[in-house]
């Protein structure tokens, strides 16, 4: 039961991962880049995106 629940958690984080992707300011090979790392290395292609991923687009002021 520990891996269903440990498993819901890596495709709820990896969702949020690929829908923060589609919505950023990337172009579009980069968000077609990041999405496929997510996809095939779902909780390392995670990790990697939390530490270098696009960043949302920021308003300047």
């Amino acid at each position: 039961m520990e891996y269903g629940i440990l498993g819901l958690l890596v495709l709820i984080a990896d969702i949020y991962a690929i829908y923060q992707v589609l919505t950023s300011g990337a172009s579009t090979g980069a968000k077609i880049l990041w999405t496929l790392l997510i996809l095939i290395l779902p909780v390392v292609g995670f990790i990697i995106w939390l530490l270098a991923g696009p960043r949302g687009g920021s308003v300047n002021v």
